[in-house]
Formats: structure tokens, C-alpha cells, sequence
């Protein structure tokens, strides 16, 4: 390995790892505020970058009739939970979020789907299909088991990750998909050349790490979320409704996990199930950082995406396997550290 060898490695890995942020950064985010590790968060991936791949080939995507599945159980499942305490406007924003906007959204992509809009539309239908599918999943899945456990809701997860998997077979069968890039510029950087999609993806990234920054910070709806990471029962003491603040978390995460999607269908050939393998490494980055920290989790995403590139090199075999045994240390110097508690015998 020479130096510039060593340099297309390192962008490739930059650029991986920026995807892995995005995804550990979302994690983080559901996990302290839903106690849930979402599991699923690849298929949001999956289904963001094969849609957009449909509707590149002017065919309108059944990821629409999906939406509108999960509209119509989110809003009975409301409706059924709160039947003794729903207000008339309660009943007309249940309507409004969970039927007619998946409605509308499908009614605009079968009309424009046919007539291959410019890509900025393209994008924005997939962003408008698959975000809303996070919200809907947590009302039907995970609200009901809001009290439970960690450990029942990380089976519930894996039960949403199995059922999107075979959804996503369903609706894209086996064939993978690439999408056009967003640029086809190249750019010489000394011995490096740099293309026009590396450049997006970096920048879209570090827009959106900067987004969520002022939203956290400068926000009501933000610091609502910060508040429900750190006190559940306090939030709800002040007013602030953990269903709410959970259903805004899978709403980012929906975004996010599309968006991601988005981005990386251009660099590499998406199948149904390829975004778990992605989302997982995304999840190595929120282990590392405790699923607690988000500068942790982007930084280790970064590391995550580098050791992959290296090891594509060296070991192209197992660079999975190098990639997952980074938790082993982080695991054994985390429970090391943990102070011991014990149970009281009752």
C-alpha cells in the first residue's frame, strides 16, 4: 500500500462513515428517548433508496400502498387507546396525520410518477413516502408497549425489522437498484480525485448534523426531546407528552434513515435487505458512544467507516467481521468500568 492508495481508502471511508453517522446519530436519538434500539432503522434505507430508484424509472413505487397500510392501523390503534378520553379535534388531527396525509402523498406520486420529474422532486416524494412510515411504525408497534422493557422492546424491533424485510422483497423483489448521482463532476485534489456524489454526501451530512444541532438547542420541540432523553417522568411532570416527543424521534429517525438511503444509492448497488448490513454498522457507532452520545457516536462512525475501507484492502473476506469486533473491547472496557449493583433480595 503506497500513499495514494492509502488516501482513496481514506475517502471512501469518510464518505461510508458519514452515511454510519447519520444512521448512529438517528439511533442514538430513539434509544434516549423511547428506550427502543430500533433495529429497523436499515429498512428505512432500503426503502428510501428503492423508491427513488422506481421513481427514477418512471414507475410509481408500492411503497405508497404501504404508507397508507400503516396510516389507516396508526390511526385506529390511536383512536382504540384513547376511545374514552379523544375530543372531536383530537379525532380531526388523527384523520389529518395518519389518513389524509398519506392520501395526498400517494394521489401526488401516482400523478407525477408516470412523467419522470426532475430529480429535486424525485427526492422529495421518496423523503415524503418513507418519513411518515416512522411515526406509524412507533404508534403501532412500540407505543402500546411504551411501560414495557427494554429487552420486550428490542424483540418488538426485531419483529418490525423481519416484517419490513419481507415487505421490501415483496415490493422490490431480489434485483438491487442503483440511482443516478446527483453530480458527475470530478475533482483532482493533489493525487486524489474526488467525485461530485462524495461531495454531497459530505456536505448533506454535515447540514444535517448542523440542522439537528439548532434544533435541539434553539427549538421548543427540541428541547422537549432533550428533556424526555433525560427524564421521562419529569418531562411528563412539566407537560410534555413522552408519546409525543417519542413520535417526533421516529419521525427524525423515518427522515433520516430515507435521506441516508438517498445518498448512498449512487455509490453502490441497493438490495431489500442491504440496509440492515449498513444500519448495523450505524449501530456499532451507537455502541461505541453508549447510546447516550452524539459527537461519540459521529466520530466512531467515521472510525467504523475507515476500519471498513482498511480492511477492504488487506482482509476483503472479513472486513465485516473487523468491523463488528470493534464492540468486543468497547463492550469489555464499558463493563469494567460499570460500577457493580446488586439486586436487594425481597
Amino acid at each position: 500500500m503506497d500513499l495514494s492508495i492509502f488516501l482513496i481508502l481514506l475517502q471512501d471511508g469518510v464518505i461510508n462513515g458519514a452515511i454510519y453517522a447519520l444512521l448512529g446519530l438517528s439511533l442514538v436519538l430513539v434509544f434516549t428517548v423511547t428506550r427502543v434500539i430500533f433495529i429497523p432503522q436499515g429498512e428505512f434505507v432500503s426503502f428510501g433508496a428503492l423508491t427513488l430508484a422506481l421513481l427514477e424509472r418512471g414507475q410509481t413505487p408500492a411503497t405508497i400502498w404501504l404508507l397508507l397500510a400503516l396510516g389507516v392501523v396508526s390511526a385506529v390503534a390511536q383512536v382504540w387507546q384513547g376511545r374514552r378520553t379523544l375530543s372531536a379535534r383530537r379525532v380531526l388531527a388523527i384523520a389529518g396525520t395518519d389518513l389524509a396525509l398519506p392520501a395526498a402523498v400517494a394521489a401526488v406520486t401516482m400523478l407525477l410518477a408516470p412523467m419522470k420529474p426532475p430529480v429535486a422532486v424525485q427526492i422529495a416524494l421518496t423523503l415524503a413516502i418513507i418519513t411518515p412510515m416512522g411515526p406509524y411504525i412507533y404508534r403501532m408497534a412500540f407505543q402500546p408497549l411504551a411501560e414495557a422493557s427494554t429487552l420486550v422492546l428490542l424483540i418488538a424491533a426485531i419483529g418490525v425489522h423481519l416484517a419490513l424485510t419481507g415487505l421490501g422483497l415483496v415490493f422490490f423483489g431480489a434485483e438491487g437498484s442503483r440511482t443516478e448521482p446527483f453530480s458527475s463532476a470530478m475533482f483532482e485534489i493533489g493525487s486524489l480525485l474526488v467525485s461530485g456524489q462524495s461531495l454531497w454526501i459530505m456536505g448533506v451530512t454535515a447540514a444535517l448534523v448542523a440542522a439537528l444541532g439548532a434544533f435541539f438547542e434553539l427549538t421548543l420541540t427540541g428541547k422537549a426531546l432533550r428533556a424526555t432523553a433525560v427524564n421521562r417522568l419529569g418531562a411528563r411532570l412539566v407537560g410534555i407528552a413522552p408519546s409525543m416527543s417519542s413520535a417526533i424521534a421516529f419521525t427524525l429517525a423515518g427522515f433520516i434513515g430515507a435521506l441516508s438511503g438517498v445518498l448512498v444509492s449512487p455509490l453502490t448497488t441497493i438490495y431489500y435487505d442491504t440496509g440492515f448490513l449498513i444500519g448495523l454498522k450505524g449501530f456499532v457507532a451507537a455502541i461505541i458512544a453508549g447510546l447516550a452520545s452524539y459527537p461519540i457516536a459521529g466520530a466512531a462512525a467515521i472510525l467504523v467507516g475507515v476500519v471498513e475501507a482498511l480492511a477492504s484492502f488487506w482482509a476483503s473476506s472479513f472486513k465485516e467481521v473487523i468491523v463488528f469486533l470493534i464492540i468486543i473491547p468497547v463492550l469489555l472496557w464499558r463493563t469494567w468500568g460499570a460500577p457493580v449493583v446488586e439486586e436487594d433480595d425481597h
